[in-house]
């Protein structure tokens, strides 16, 4: 199985950063042997039963885990695309776009629950007066709106008097 050159520098890279904490806070093994029993000699001190051998023995620890998380990289990290894929990608993305039909109009985007504009249905609406079933907004307007007797009476009109519209003004249909 190859690796691409940014799985391998990813890789490189998480093992040096936790190989650094691992010196300071997980160590992998002790270091001295276990103190003997008090008062008895440790050449007398029984030594504890050997675990039965299982192959390759673990050992707890931070490197270990690490070691795992790599041999299982392809279940963690992402499979990465090589440029040439990428750019393939957004040329198909591109050319996709180019024919699909793109529509001129004025739609007013409604108000959703949260009092931000909608302008999905905006531009749906749009599309469906076209003839098209669905669209997706490609460029919006947005005007400012006042009352007469808040322009006419010759100061600036606060918020309360105004309110913003949002339109979309071109949409490409499916």
């Amino acid at each position: 199985m190859g690796t691409s050159p940014q799985r391998s520098a990813f890789a490189a890279g998480l093992v040096l950063a936790f190989t650094a904490v691992a010196d300071h806070a997980w160590p992998q093994a002790a270091s001295e042997p276990a103190p003997s029993v008090q008062g008895v000699p440790p050449q007398l001190a029984s030594p504890p039963p050997a675990p039965p051998d299982q192959g390759r023995k673990e050992n707890p620890g931070l490197l270990n885990e690490i070691g795992k998380l790599l041999e299982n990289s392809t279940s963690v990290l992402p499979a990465l695309k090589s440029p040439k894929e990428t750019l393939d990608d957004a040329a198909d993305a591109l050319s996709r776009l180019a024919r699909s039909p793109g529509v001129k109009g004025r739609v007013l985007c409604p108000a959703a629950g949260n009092g931000a504009p909608d302008c999905n249905v905006a531009a749906d609406r749009l599309c469906q007066a076209k003839g098209f079933r669905q669209g997706k907004s490609v460029d919006v307007d947005t005007t400012r709106n006042c009352s007469v007797k808040a322009l006419l009476s010759g100061r600036k009109p606060d918020e309360t008097e105004c309110r913003t519209d949002t339109y979309v003004i071109r949409a490409v249909c499916q």
